[in-house]
């Protein structure tokens, strides 16, 4: 059954085309399997069916944006896996000429970028990216006392290493920074420290189209606010 749907030009013709997620959904559940994209030429009626890799999850959805400039709108699929990290998929197809051809991949962007997050001296955290050999340093003075003496003695020494990592990607969004027409992308990974439900900010990522693929034009670390 169709499970999302969306309409404009993918294929680089002005005519609008009808892009659709099908799947099989569960029954008495959200969940949706064998999710595939389906782009009809809205000239010919043709259709391209495009399976996905990961194919399975929660609330697929479609976006049409103008990602690398051409002045046609590709295609952003976005799917929850459902588990408890709030991990998603997402892919970018283009279809200029009815070839359907894959622009961005969740799981290659999860690969490419490699972090570290260490706990250091005096309630700080370092988190590395190792990719682009970035270091950027948290304060979590803020976590309470409960949460610091665990961790540290009285001196702020610590009492032991600790590490703790970040996310693959929870959240991927459309962006147009230049408001020329052409979007970028932000996307959002949860650094966590002593365990998965321990956040300590998030890695914000902004990604545009440089020609062959989506290359880093900046990134920051957003923490979390503490009650005053």
């Amino acid at each position: 059954m169709i499970i999302s749907y969306a309409r404009g030009d993918v294929t680089g013709d002005r005519i609008p085309d009808n892009i659709y997620l099908t799947g099989i959904k569960t029954i008495d559940s959200p969940f949706v399997q064998n999710i595939t994209l389906v782009i009809q030429d809205g000239k010919t009626g043709m259709r391209n069916y495009v399976s996905l890799k990961s194919n399975a999850g929660y609330d697929p959805t479609i976006i049409l944006r103008d990602f690398t400039g051409d002045g046609v709108k590709d295609i952003l699929i976005s799917i929850a896996s459902g588990g408890s990290g709030g991990i998603m998929y997402y892919y970018i197809y283009s279809d200029i000429n009815n070839i359907p051809k894959l622009l961005f991949d969740y799981n290659i962007f999860n690969e490419t970028y490699n972090y570290k997050v260490i706990y250091k001296d005096f309630y700080k955290v370092e988190v590395i990216n190792v990719t682009n050999k970035i270091k950027y340093i948290i304060d979590i003075s803020y976590k309470g006392q409960d949460y610091l003496n665990e961790i540290y003695d009285s001196n702020g020494k610590l009492k032991s290493e600790i590490e703790g990592f970040v996310n693959p990607l929870s959240g991927l969004y459309p962006i147009d920074f230049d408001s020329d027409g052409i979007y970028e992308l932000i996307g959002y990974q949860r650094i966590a420290g002593l365990y998965n439900a321990d956040s300590l900010g998030y890695i914000q990522t902004g990604l545009q189209w440089s020609g062959k693929k989506f290359d880093v034009f900046n990134q920051y670390v957003a923490i979390n606010g503490a009650n005053i």
